[in-house]
């Protein structure tokens, strides 16, 4: 992370790199609010009380700034932005049999029809099968609980990509 080039960026430039590593305006509005930081730890340690303050509709805007894990096409459309990362951190996606994808695909359906949002999974150094196993064991949880699940993977994904900044 470039912690001198995040705090001498403009406004707006800070805006998008920062709106690139979470979805959710608060956050990044906060984040903005406390520039300049001292270092790399002073941004994560910011990035967690932030965290720590949303609420259910600040982390479902952050989830809406995903693509579904697996699905390659909306990734390389919808989420330009983000594509190169995203499609780094699904790379366990690539490569993966059919049945595996068809798998993911359906579970990504249950998962949005019973949650209202879609699957997150912090996907670096995953494989297919070791997120489709996730995907299938988080389905019974409570809305409650896998709230608190998906925000805590959005978090650990929001860390990676401030560290690519």
């Amino acid at each position: 992370m470039n912690v001198e080039a995040l705090n001498s960026w403009p406004e707006r430039e800070a805006e998008a790199a920062l709106l690139r590593c979470c979805g959710s305006w608060r956050w990044v509005r906060a984040m903005l609010a406390r520039r300049p930081f001292a270092n790399e730890e002073a941004v994560g340690h910011a990035a967690s009380e932030i965290e720590a303050s949303l609420q259910r509709a600040d982390w479902l805007e952050a989830f809406t700034a995903h693509p579904r894990i697996g699905d390659l096409d909306s990734l390389k459309k919808k989420f330009a932005a983000t594509a190169t990362w995203a499609e780094g951190e699904q790379a366990g996606v690539a490569g993966a049999a059919d049945e595996v994808l068809l798998a993911l695909a359906e579970g990504n359906r249950l998962y949005e029809q019973r949650f209202g949002h879609i699957f997150i999974v912090c996907a670096t150094g995953k494989s297919a099968v070791e997120m489709l196993t996730l995907l299938r064991a988080r389905l019974p949880n409570s809305p409650e609980d896998e709230l608190g699940i998906a925000a805590a993977e959005q978090a650990k994904i929001t860390r990676l990509r401030l560290e690519k900044l």
